[in-house]
Parts: structure tokens; C-alpha cells; sequence
């Protein structure tokens, strides 16, 4: 180990405090000074190391001096904000029995706020002696004795009341009632990486996504709700170090209190600044900041993977273990944290206050949040009313935020669609799929496809619970983009050095008859009628649309539906090579679903909402609604926005077929409004322009037709 510089003044330290966790400025007695509190139930003592302003030398060495049921902490008077530390715990190096403390391996503060220190090549930190063989099922090995305090990032503490004061500084965004919330899943980095007209020194950078020709975009499209992929600070595993990759969605976390820096520009004092500056100048221009968090695994991967913080602080303590000491591993990830244990339902409230508080953010989508649920009592089964899910339901900071769940793991009864408390939204992929079956040609009947339409109630009209509930999304960032599932029927992975074993093998998608690009007029015209009817299916759907940046542009991954480590020109979106015509066509649907009720209601249809008819004007029988060949159909809706008088009545068409199809119309005059085959959305004001049908309509093959009357017949 290293220790401290000799000719360094002795370090007097006090109980202090167990309260808050991390490294806190504070004045106790009268004198100001760093609280540090770290827990750890099963060390037998915890020592802070601190550093330089460089954290290259160390200073001083302390043990802090008192535990409070598990938690280590004590009080150094003179110290401040800036100073730079690290964390060293005493213990049992006994793996199979799940402890691995091992004093000569640094170890970062959990509740860190900050760090200083290059973390690109963390993952191949190692706490015990090797080689292990790989086939081990257990890491029956001798605790490395070599100090890496040099290659560690350092802690710094910071003053919290200012990066409190400063997150308070942020304008709030406006209030925005929920059945107008239109998502807009974006990754940092790629939204502006290739962007011509944002400034090149903020291009892939927080104020980049905030500059003047994003947020012209967003206004235009009529988004209201940007949905961040990973910002916490992240690292990149060391099997793709190995090839030469890293990680570019960002889901494998350290820093569950810090914004990663790489998309920092250096035109602000730091990371924080600049983060916060976007989520004010993206508020000011009336739009929401949700962040996607992980908190179901940590960067510390598997039983052979890096120890830096938690594993070498307590790991039976902050993972999830099984008999024999080994990660039960419900993230796929190598690891997942045992969110029953008090300080791991801490760090995540603590975490989700500070992004709120600190930061301003408006909200979070929860990666694998089944994981969240899990419950050790239940044999690490889901529960809606887990330990770290009623925390999240009873905290008022965060009363004001959506919560949105990616609502599976990969863990034993991991699918829990609609399985999520009231006040949470969830990502439905059945929505998605049955979306892609309905237009592509896979097994689906009317039936199946009108239950999304109307919000998915037999997954969600329970417990209080509204069509809302439902995110309904057509691609994510993992699977493929909408260009690429309407042009490939296979996935093509290969550039992820994996031999196109990786990513999702369901995909639903289809080419047309050409795997790929093609100039084949034929076969562009079918994936331009597929999109258009898909888009247009998400925006008059009840529930709330989840729109990925890049597919209003066309954005194609040449069907890699795992991109996770491709940080270049497949996922950067290619805004030269962007379709204006399709851009076009996703801004006239979202607002055309912000101006009409009928495409967003707030509750459940009753059976005065909405009436559904085959093509000759017929109500469908049960037989019709289990026909897995016929695909067309219409449903009349009239509702209307409280003291709207009189009600509008939307009749919208789905048609599916390859062969134009003619379709009978109720009574009365109605006016054309969308045209998916035309990729033609008329604003209100333009209704009159567009021909007045009565009696009967032909649709294009495979399309979307909405008609409105203003008035009862």
C-alpha cells in the first residue's frame, strides 16, 4: 500500500456523524469541516485516504472512528469543498463465503459527486491474484496485495448546498397535463455527433442537444418530452476494451450521483454547469429532461469483473447473492444489487433526489426495472410493494416526476407488463410487436391489434390505472430502427466483434424483397407505406407515444439491432441523409394528436366512445376479431375535451392488405384528414381544403385514414 506522506500533519478525526452517506461539508461543534459516511456492515474498519489537488500523491490516512449499525463515519475539521479522497476497507478476503475486502485495492465513494481521474480503463481492476480459469464457477482465489491507488479516480467533495442552490437556479419546466406527453427517446452523443448546423465544439455534447437547431427541431416536431439514454457516469467493459470497442448507450454505471463528462464541450466550468445549462435552456423552450437510469446492476460486472467501490466496500451487503456467494444475476450484466438492503435503497433515493434537485431532471425510465422489485423474503421474486418501489411511491421530491418502467429482467418471472404500482408508466412492448405483426405480415388478428389502439387494457385498467400507463413505442434504442425494420428481415450484428450472435432474434421486421438498401422503386414504395402506417398507428393510439430520435429522419444501423458499442457513424444520426418528407409527416401527427382528444384520452373507451366496423360498414363478430388473414377495419370515435360542444367524431381506417380496398362510411360528412399512403397530415385549418367524403372510400394498400365530422349527423 501507499502510505501517507510522513512529513503530512497528523489528521484528527471525530465521530462525527452517521448521516448524511458520502463525504459532507458541514460545521458540527462549531467547527466546519467534511463529514464522511460509508457503510459497510461486515468491514472491520474503513479508512479515507486523501490526495492532492492532482490526486496523484496521498496526504494523509485516517480511520474513521466510529460505526453506527453498519455505517462508518467520522468528522475532520478543516476540511472543505475540492478535497480529494478515496476509501480503503478491512475484512475477510473470502469470496466463496461473499466478502472481498481487500485493503490494498482504492475504492470510490458510492455517494461520490464528483470524481477526477481517467475511468476508460477501470474494468480491468482486479482485487485477487490470477489467472482464474474461465470456466470456474466460483473465484476460489489469493487477494492481490498491489496497491493501484495511481490508476483510481479520486472522490471530491464538493459543497453540496451550492449544488443544491445552483440546481434550484434552473427554470422549472411548465406543467404539462400527462395525455399530451409525447417521449422522445435521444442519446446524447448521437443526436448532434453529425449535426451540420450545431457549433462543432458542441456537437455530441450536453449544450449541443440544447442548441438553437435541436430545439428548433423539437418545437417542430411537437415533442414534449426528451428521454436521455444513460447520462450517469459510465465505463466500458473490458471485453470490449479487448476489441477495440466501447460502451456508447452507456448502460454499465459508477457514478450514480455524476454526469458523465465525455459529453462535456469545455465551454462550461465543468460537466455539472453544462448539464445544467441544458436542462434549463431545454425547459425554457417547454420541454421535460428524463433520464434512463441503471441502478438493477453495477459497473463492477461479474465475480471476476473489477472491485472498485462496492464490491470491495461490503459485497454481501450491496449485491445480491446466492448460497454459495456467487451474483444472482438478474440484469444479464454479471451482477445486480440486493435493492432490500438499506444502503442500496438509500443510494438510489438519494441518487433520484440529487438529479432532481441538483439538476432539475423531470423525471426517469428505469432500465430493467423488474429488478427494482425483487425481494429477498419472496425468494427474489417481483413485487409491486418492494422495499425500494414504496420508497419511490411515498418520497415528495419526487412525487412531481414521471417514473417510467422498462417493466423485465432477465431474471425468473422477469416479464411484469403491467404489473407496476399506479403513477408509473411502462414500456409496452407488446405494443411494438403486435404493431410490427399487424403491417409486416406476422401471426395477429384485429382483435389483438385494436387492443393496443385502445391502450392495452388487459395489461393496465387495474388499480386506478389509465390508458396512459401505456408507453407505446415502435423501436428503441435496442432492436432495430424503424428504417432498418422495414428493410431487413435479419439482423446483421457482425461490427460488434460477436459473431451476430448478440442482440434480439424476434424482431418482426421485413425487407420487401431485398435484404437492405436498394433502388428498387417497388420495394421502397412498401417500406415508405410500412412506416407511415407504423408512425401513424403510434400517434393515434391511446396512450403515450414514445417516438426514437432518428426514426422522423429515416436514420437506418444497417440492421444492427445492438448497437451498444458502436459509437461512429451507425448510430450518430445522419441528418444530411435525412428524409424531409418523413420528417414532415411525424410533426403532422404529433400535432395533430396534441390538437384532438380523441387520438390522446386520458381514460378508458366505453362502449359510447368507440364502435368498430368492418370495411362494408358491418360490426366486427367474435369470428372477425380472431381472423388472422383479414387486416383491415375502421373504429368511430367521439369523445371531446371537457365543455367541447359539440363532440368531434374521428373515424379512423386500418388497412393492411396489398390490394386497394373499398370502404364504407357512417352517415353524415366527414373530412379528410390523414392519409398514411400520401404521408399527408392536414392541420385544421386546411380541413376545408381537403375533399368532403360521403357514401364510400377506397384506401391505398397498406394504410392509415382518418376522417373527422365537426358536427353530430
Amino acid at each position: 500500500m501507499s502510505p501517507p506522506d510522513v512529513s503530512t500533519p497528523t489528521v484528527s478525526c471525530e465521530s462525527g456523524q452517521a448521516w448524511p452517506l458520502g463525504a459532507s461539508p458541514m460545521t458540527l461543534q462549531g467547527q466546519a469541516g467534511v463529514n464522511f459516511a460509508v457503510s459497510s456492515r461486515h468491514a472491520e474498519r474503513v479508512e479515507v485516504c486523501l490526495y492532492d489537488a492532482q490526486g496523484a500523491r496521498e496526504t494523509a490516512r485516517f480511520s474513521l472512528p466510529a460505526c453506527s449499525n453498519g455505517i462508518w463515519h467520522g468528522f475532520v475539521a478543516g476540511l472543505g469543498a475540492g478535497q480529494l479522497y478515496g476509501l480503503r476497507a478491512h475484512g475477510p478476503y473470502q469470496p466463496l463465503q461473499g466478502q472481498r475486502f481487500n485493503p490494498a485495492k482504492l475504492l470510490i465513494d458510492p455517494f461520490a459527486r464528483a470524481l477526477v481521474g481517467d475511468t476508460q480503463h477501470l474494468s480491468l481492476e482486479r482485487d485477487y491474484l490470477g489467472p482464474v480459469a474461465e470456466n470456474a464457477t466460483a473465484l476460489d482465489a489469493l487477494a492481490d496485495p498491489t496497491d493501484n491507488a495511481s490508476r483510481i479516480p479520486k472522490a471530491r467533495v464538493l459543497d453540496l448546498a451550492a449544488e443544491l442552490q445552483a440546481g434550484a437556479a434552473i427554470t422549472p419546466c411548465a406543467p404539462l397535463p400527462p395525455e399530451r406527453t409525447v417521449l422522445y427517446e435521444v442519446h446524447v452523443k448521437g443526436q448532434t455527433q453529425r449535426h451540420p448546423e450545431v457549433p462543432a465544439a458542441l456537437r455530441g455534447r450536453y449544450a449541443g442537444l440544447a442548441s438553437a437547431p435541436m430545439l428548433a427541431h423539437y418545437q417542430r416536431l411537437g415533442i414534449t418530452t426528451l428521454c436521455l439514454l444513460p447520462v450517469q457516469l459510465f465505463m466500458t467493459e473490458a471485453h470490449l476494451l479487448k476489441k477495440g470497442l466501447r460502451n456508447y448507450w452507456g448502460y454499465n454505471t459508477l457514478g450514480y450521483f455524476i454526469p458523465e463528462p465525455a459529453y462535456a464541450s469545455g465551454q462550461y466550468p465543468d460537466e455539472r454547469a453544462e448539464f445544467r445549462y441544458m436542462v434549463d435552456q431545454l425547459h425554457r423552450h417547454g420541454l421535460e429532461v428524463v433520464l434512463d437510469v441503471v441502478y438493477n446492476h453495477s459497473a463492477e460486472s461479474d465475480t471476476f469483473g473489477p472491485t472498485l467501490s462496492w464490491r470491495g466496500l461490503d459485497n454481501a451487503s450491496w449485491y445480491a447473492l446466492d448460497d454459495a456467494g456467487q451474483y444472482l444475476n438478474f440484469s444479464g450484466c454479471g451482477n445486480s444489487f440486493n435493492l432490500a438492503q438499506p444502503c442500496a435503497v438509500q443510494m438510489v433515493m438519494d441518487s433520484l433526489r440529487w438529479w432532481v434537485q441538483a439538476y432539475g431532471v423531470d423525471g426517469f425510465r428505469f432500465d430493467l426495472a423488474t429488478a427494482l422489485g425483487r425481494d429477498p423474503v419472496r425468494q427474489h421474486h417481483f413485487h409491486p410493494v418492494s422495499e425500494l418501489l414504496t420508497a419511490i411511491g411515498q418520497d415528495p421530491v419526487l412525487a412531481k416526476v414521471k417514473l417510467i418502467a422498462e417493466p423485465w429482467d432477465v431474471g425468473p418471472h422477469g416479464y411484469q407488463l403491467g404489473q407496476f404500482p399506479a403513477g408509473w408508466l411502462e414500456w409496452n412492448d407488446r405494443f411494438r410487436d403486435t404493431s410490427r405483426a399487424f403491417w409486416l405480415g406476422f401471426d395477429c388478428t384485429r382483435g389483438a391489434f385494436a387492443r393496443r389502439l385502445a391502450g392495452s387494457s388487459d395489461f393496465f385498467d387495474h388499480d386506478g390505472r389509465s390508458p396512459l400507463s401505456s408507453v407505446n413505442l415502435l423501436t428503441a434504442h435496442d432492436g432495430m430502427t424503424l428504417a432498418d425494420a422495414t428493410s431487413y428481415r435479419h439482423k446483421h450484428n457482425f461490427p460488434n466483434g460477436e459473431d451476430n450472435r448478440d442482440g434480439h432474434h424476434h424482431n418482426l421486421s421485413d425487407n420487401a424483397g431485398v435484404e437492405g438498401p436498394t433502388q428498387d422503386e417497388g420495394v421502397q414504395a412498401v417500406r415508405g407505406q410500412w412506416r407511415h402506417a407504423l408512425l401513424a398507428t403510434l400517434f393515434c393510439s391511446q396512450g403515450t407515444p414514445q417516438l426514437l430520435a432518428g426514426d422522423e429522419l429515416g436514420h437506418s444501423q444497417s440492421g444492427n439491432n445492438n448497437a451498444y458499442c458502436q459509437d461512429n457513424e451507425t448510430t450518430w444520426l445522419d441528418w444530411s441523409g435525412a428524409d424531409p418528407g418523413l420528417t414532415g409527416f411525424v410533426a403532422g401527427l404529433i400535432q395533430l394528436r396534441h390538437a384532438h382528444a380523441a387520438l390522446r384520452h386520458a381514460r378508458w373507451f366505453t362502449a359510447d366512445d368507440i364502435r368498430w366496423r368492418n370495411p362494408d360498414g358491418s360490426a366486427l363478430s367474435t369470428a372477425d376479431w380472431d381472423d388472422p388473414q383479414f387486416r383491415s377495419f375502421a373504429c368511430l370515435i367521439e369523445v371531446a375535451d371537457a365543455g367541447r360542444v359539440p363532440a368531434e367524431r374521428w373515424l379512423l381506417l386500418f388497412h393492411a392488405g396489398s390490394q386497394a380496398l373499398s370502404f364504407a362510411l357512417p352517415p353524415g360528412r366527414w373530412l379528410q384528414v390523414l392519409d398514411s399512403a400520401a404521408a399527408r397530415v392536414l392541420p385544421q385549418g386546411q380541413w376545408g381544403l381537403a375533399p368532403s367524403s360521403v357514401g364510400d372510400i377506397t384506401l391505398s394498400p397498406r394504410s392509415v385514414f382518418g376522417l373527422v365530422q365537426t358536427d353530430k349527423p
